[in-house]
């Protein structure tokens, strides 16, 4: 049975990656996934080497086809995004043909439905690209979304579905997910049908806030949730605000991670924290991945019994 842990946290820069990176070098018989697409950053610590490589397909956009176009403007009539303008270059007709900003583009189609001399091109549009890599800890699949593309629910969805592919042919027991922040849709997809999630909070009000939004989510889904404090003791009142929270919502919680600037040191280093250090982050997190991989194996013997 191959168990799916997603490591989430309610806003950026919580230290959520830093912990996915460290529970990889612990882990023993997993596949990491990196579902952050929007802003991918696992692949700084790990140093992925990449074997294959695919392009995502995220929607259509249109194109205009300058050859064909008329200068009739039905096309800019109708688009709603304020997307094209009449700003193409020459042709046998016309001085001046319209174009199609590919940034403002939403992909409705609109355009091309309504133009009278078929010189809107719609067609399927590379969006990003997905990656199966190999690294010193294992393999890894994770994606880039190109610029303000959107669809990262679905690519989010792409790698999951092919990290557990890899996960059976390979007969790994473990699939370690590094989500994205936030509630959005990559977090849903990150989630979803997952066997645990672990928040990764920080001992401030905005991190108590934000932890009950990822909370009433994964709730939601029907999901087990533990949480473990990033810094704990930068703020030793919230944290204990935190605990009693936790206590009060019936939430594991799971570990304390104390500051420590060796994390920083490893970062640069290009490693884990566990990797490069035996300091007090190191030592707490280690504590933090026994008490999660338990929680995980109890779970699992529920499941099964």
């Amino acid at each position: 049975m191959i168990s799916e842990l997603t490591i989430i946290s309610g806003k950026g820069g919580t230290g959520k990656t830093s912990v996915v990176a460290s529970f990889a070098s612990l882990a023993e018989s997993k596949i990491l996934v990196d579902c952050d697409v929007d802003a991918a950053d696992l692949h700084l610590v790990l140093g992925p080497r990449i074997i294959h490589r695919e392009d995502f397909i995220g929607g259509k956009a249109s194109r205009i086809i300058a050859e064909r176009c008329i200068g009739c403007g039905k096309c800019a009539q109708v688009c709603r995004f304020d997307a094209i303008t009449l700003s193409g270059p020459a042709n046998d007709v016309i001085a001046k043909t319209y174009q199609v900003d590919e940034f403002a583009c939403e992909g409705c189609g609109l355009c091309s439905h309504f133009c009278p001399n078929e010189a809107v091109d719609f067609s399927p549009r590379v969006s990003g690209e997905w990656y199966v890599s190999e690294t010193r800890h294992g393999p890894m699949v994770h994606a880039r979304l190109g610029v303000a593309e959107e669809n990262s629910g679905k690519l989010v969805s792409i790698i999951r579905r092919r990290a557990r592919e890899i996960a059976e042919e390979q007969r790994l027991g473990l699939i370690i997910i590094d989500g994205s922040p936030g509630i959005g849709c990559p977090v849903i997809s990150s989630i979803t049908g997952t066997t645990m999630v672990l928040v990764v909070t920080e001992p401030t009000l905005s991190g108590l806030h934000d932890l009950d939004r990822v909370v009433e989510l994964t709730r939601h889904f029907g999901i087990p949730t533990a949480v473990c404090v990033n810094k704990s003791d930068i703020n030793p009142e919230i944290t204990a605000d935190i605990r009693k929270h936790c206590r009060v919502k019936g939430l594991d919680m799971l570990g304390e991670i104390r500051y420590d600037t060796e994390v920083t040191h490893a970062q640069i280093a290009g490693k884990s924290v566990v990797e490069y250090s035996h300091g007090v982050a190191a030592e707490d997190i280690r504590t933090l991945w026994n008490a999660v991989n338990g929680k995980l194996q109890k779970i699992s013997d529920e499941k099964k019994g």
